[in-house]
């Protein structure tokens, strides 16, 4: 399969519904409005291959990258080119995609991690925010090492005014720091309250807020 094959099936999926959906969404560029499921079929086909997803990438076609994704093999990937994949995913679906499926099985993430922490958000927004959602999941999952009164304090300075890509994963690194430590909790929610990130974004039924306070108790409540 080459790359003009795989653009021309895009193209014979798309649908006007899902690109006005992405656009709604944020998403600016190009793109042909694919669903996730099909997306996944056709990497099925395509197979892991790092070289030809790493070509996809370039088309800068959404559905291309979300492809491409896919079939990278994070292992293979230099620090180089895994900086480059996070620094062009300016989409927060995409970022998400990147994230979950290379940055966190990359051999490499903890340094970079603690690299791309020291950058400056509103220079490097997209950097930033994947260096927030891994200090996130290490609060959750391994805290062991890190200086939970540290990072509340730069939360407490920088959300306000960060970037809207870092701003989200800082907020949820807060919401977590809030909800897996209890001794902190009261100042994550003090936090949350005080700076007001997503006190009105829209939430559908049934789903928690992202505004910390209410996304705090919410959780906190479920696991009593």
């Amino acid at each position: 399969m080459t790359i003009n094959d795989v653009l021309s099936k895009l193209e014979s999926l798309g649908t006007e519904q899902l690109r006005a959906q992405n656009v709604r969404h944020g998403y600016v560029g190009e793109q042909y409005g694919v669903k996730l499921g099909e997306l996944r079929t056709i990497a099925k086909a395509i197979k892991l291959n790092t070289a030809f997803g790493l070509e996809l990438w370039q088309t800068e076609c959404l559905e291309a990258r979300l492809i491409a994704v896919l079939i990278i093999k994070p292992k293979e990937l230099s620090v180089e080119q895994l900086t480059m994949l996070v620094r062009t995913a300016t989409y927060g679906h995409l970022a998400d995609w990147v994230n979950s499926y290379l940055v966190k099985q990359h051999p490499e993430k903890e340094a970079l991690r603690i690299a791309w922490l020291q950058l400056d958000a509103h220079t490097e927004p997209w950097l930033a925010r994947t260096a927030w959602s891994l200090t996130a999941e290490r609060v959750a999952k391994s805290p062991d090492g890190l200086d939970i009164a540290c990072i509340l304090k730069r939360i407490d300075t920088e959300l306000a005014t960060a970037p809207e890509p870092t701003r989200w994963t800082m907020n949820f690194c807060l919401g977590e720091l809030g909800i897996n430590h209890p001794e902190y909790r009261q100042q994550a929610v003090e936090i949350g309250e005080r700076i007001g990130a997503y006190r009105d974004y829209p939430t559908s039924k049934g789903c928690i807020s992202p505004f910390v306070p209410l996304w705090v108790a919410a959780i906190v409540d479920r696991q009593s």
